[in-house]
């Protein structure tokens, strides 16, 4: 699982070129005292004679009580009762779910399907859950939790998880989790489901703020006539609907919804909330964007450069935000990373 972690945190750079690592880190991964004995030979071991140092090590790692090898890092250790790490990955032939909880040792589920057939059943249970009509968004969403979930019903069920922290990996980034069905339940009735973008990078011990303040931004009929981007009235009555709700909300609609106007009013917000276009596409981070009222816009590059030093939460109301197709989700787990960055 460490491993997975720290894969997650190389793929983030790979795409931002800015990812600061943290103590947890930058402790890489543990290696026992016979792999560190292991790399010391290779340095004066000829190439032939590696596959026999390679199964000695092989033994020697087989002798050892799990407990040792196995051991599980400190932060890991201090994993909330009731809250279980979801690990999946995807391979060409089958896919691993990798399951951790409080004072255990990892789990792991194979569950067999092709990489290809697994993204089929995702790309149609995309189509399903965009078309409010669909009637079949049951049947494809009950495939997908018969491979992600059902497998490890048992191990959620002996954990007594209430809270899954869930690590999606590559094209899984598109769908929510929270959107399968058993088939007589929806898996945010059973469970509180927390995207994760790798847990080195979380911090469980942050503390809501009891009395949330917010900011509510909304495109309105900004650009009418003169952009490639619709008028979006109703995000004007969505952010109407906030304030009347929490009387404390400071908003901004249309051409007052700038990104210069936005970093100076969201200073000290707890809660905010953009109602408005944006697009999210695989690539560059500088190729995914959001919009505001007066046509400017902010790229996923930038958004580590706003204050959000007291934000619980970060809403991004728009469309075309979890569209990619072949990509691997980077884009989301970017936007992602850029947000908490900027929470300091």
């Amino acid at each position: 699982m460490q491993v997975l972690d720290l894969l997650k945190v190389q793929e983030l750079d790979d795409y931002l070129k800015n990812v600061k690592g943290n103590d947890r880190t930058s402790q890489g991964v543990r290696l026992l005292e016979s792999e560190k004995a292991f790399g010391d030979k290779l340095f004066t071991t000829s190439y032939e004679q590696i596959p026999l140092l390679n199964q000695q090590l092989s033994n020697q790692i087989q002798q050892l009580p799990k407990s040792e090898t196995n051991k599980i890092p400190d932060y890991l250790r201090k994993l909330p009762q009731g809250a279980v790490l979801v690990y999946p990955l995807i391979l060409g032939d089958r896919l691993e779910l990798i399951v951790f909880s409080a004072n255990t040792l990892p789990i792991n589920r194979t569950v067999p399907i092709k990489q290809a057939a697994l993204e089929r059943l995702i790309q149609n249970f995309r189509l399903d859950i965009r078309d409010s009509s669909s009637l079949d968004v049951k049947a494809s969403s009950k495939k997908l939790y018969n491979l992600l979930v059902k497998p490890i019903e048992v191990d959620l069920k002996q954990a007594n998880a209430t809270t899954i922290f869930y690590a999606p990996d590559s094209i899984l980034r598109y769908i929510p989790l929270a959107a399968l069905y058993d088939g007589k339940q929806w898996l945010a009735e059973k469970y509180r489901i927390d995207n994760l973008i790798a847990y080195s990078l979380f911090d469980p011990d942050s503390k809501l703020h009891a009395n949330p303040s917010i900011f509510a931004g909304s495109f309105g009929n900004s650009l009418k006539g003169n952009s490639e981007f619709a008028p979006l009235p109703a995000t004007i009555s969505e952010v109407e609907s906030i304030k009347s709700l929490f009387p404390n909300t400071t908003e901004l609609t249309g051409r007052d919804f700038t990104d210069k106007n936005t970093k100076a009013k969201i200073l000290g917000n707890t809660i905010i909330h953009f109602a408005t276009h944006a697009q999210f596409q695989s690539g560059s981070p500088q190729d995914s964007f959001i919009l505001f009222g007066d046509g400017s816009k902010v790229t996923i590059s930038e958004i580590d450069k706003w204050n959000l030093t007291k934000a619980d939460l970060v809403v991004l109301s728009a469309c075309q935000t979890g569209l990619g197709s072949s990509s691997n989700g980077a884009e989301i787990l970017g936007f992602g990373y850029q947000v908490q960055k900027a929470g300091g």
